[in-house]
């Protein structure tokens, strides 16, 4: 059974996540951009969401089981606010164990219970 704190989340753009539904793995442009792909906590989650991604609509939320995660994972320090999960390397399919359509209320704002 899969335990919680196995878990990691990354908030994805639907489109892009359904345009690479034939690959192996999924990327993010931010692998690139920054050489990780930003991901959180169940706890981070909306906090997440309402700072970068506020009243957005067409996001889907990654669950990914950080044991079976090929790429190198890292909690990094983010100054002032705490450590996030970060991916150093693409997203390999069977890490993502659930994926789930990621909306925000009528008020704009993300709300988040696992």
């Amino acid at each position: 059974m899969l335990q919680p704190q196995s878990l990691i989340f990354h908030i994805a753009d639907r489109a892009d996540w359904q345009n690479q539904q034939q690959t192996q793995s999924y990327r993010h442009p931010s692998l690139d951009a920054e050489g990780f792909i930003h991901c959180s906590t169940a706890q981070q989650v909306a906090w997440v969401a309402n700072s970068f991604f506020p009243g957005q609509s067409g996001l889907v939320l990654l669950w990914i089981d950080r044991d079976r995660l090929q790429s190198p994972l890292q909690f990094d320090a983010v100054e002032g606010i705490g450590r996030f999960p970060h991916i150093y390397g693409e997203i390999n399919r069977d890490a993502v164990v659930q994926v789930t359509e990621f909306e925000p209320d009528l008020d704009g704002k993300f709300i988040f219970t696992d």
